[in-house]
């Protein structure tokens, strides 16, 4: 399991970015802002590295809890779900992405 969250790091890390780059890529259409937009390959490694630390927090609860170091049951299970919802999102993305590529190869021009 961690080699497949290693493998969507790039990818999750993005998911995190995409409301903001959405927001700037709205304002650069409308050229009311100057900032350049960020490439997507960049949202991409963002929004797998935040998926990557819920992860890594969520592990941390776990092991703090069962080693008894003051961690709470809920806590630990907040940061579990956590990182399940981050990593189901990002396998979404991923399929979907696969999909859609499958469906430009398959065009016929």
């Amino acid at each position: 399991m961690i080699s497949a969250i290693n493998s969507m790091t790039p990818a999750m890390q993005a998911l995190g970015g995409l409301a903001s780059a959405s927001a700037q890529s709205a304002t650069a259409l409308t050229g009311s802002s100057g900032a350049a937009a960020s490439p997507f390959s960049d949202l991409l490694t963002d929004a797998v590295g935040q998926v990557n630390q819920l992860e890594e927090q969520a592990r941390t609860a776990v092991s703090g809890l069962m080693t008894g170091s003051g961690v709470d049951v809920h806590q630990a299970m907040i940061a579990t779900q956590k990182a399940n919802m981050a990593f189901e999102l990002a396998l979404a993305v991923r399929n979907k992405a696969v999909q859609a590529y499958q469906q430009v190869i398959g065009m016929q021009f």
